[in-house]
């Protein structure tokens, strides 16, 4: 089981430096897909700082959304979020050396929860934190 943080959907529908390495990846990838429900709000939330800053039309943004509703639907499980989930991950926020935001430890929280094996993530202290943890990281 893969944990796929926002920054990794984010690069599969818009355009994004790393988006030509996330699909080749997501294309060859064959192991259950997870996040939570967090990322929904997250995504919508990266589409709408996008056309804010003009990196993306409302039509871009629309038709991003509506292939990540289908990935939603057919190929990414999204998970709940119980309120230990939340207390872990104030947890991993409150260790300053961390270096966690909030959604990045609300990830971390989840998909040790969750029992992934593995996380994808684009953002770097994400990932030095998921390894730190026992995860391994989808190699890009």
């Amino acid at each position: 089981m893969i944990y796929l943080d926002t920054s990794v959907l984010v690069a599969l529908f818009a355009n994004e430096a790393r988006s030509a390495e996330v699909s080749n990846w997501y294309a060859g990838c064959a192991e259950e897909l997870v996040s939570t429900v967090w990322c929904v709000t997250e995504f919508a939330s990266a589409l709408g700082i996008k056309q804010r800053t003009g990196q993306m039309d409302q039509a871009a943004a629309q038709a991003a959304w509506h292939q990540f509703e289908r990935l939603c639907a057919n190929d990414l499980k999204l998970l709940p979020l119980e309120p230990t989930v939340f207390h872990r991950a104030a947890l991993l926020a409150l260790e300053a050396a961390s270096g966690l935001r909030s959604g990045d430890s609300l990830h971390l929280a989840a998909a040790l929860a969750a029992g992934a094996g593995s996380m994808a993530t684009l953002d770097g202290v994400l990932a030095k934190n998921a390894s730190r943890l026992g995860l391994s990281l989808v190699p890009w």
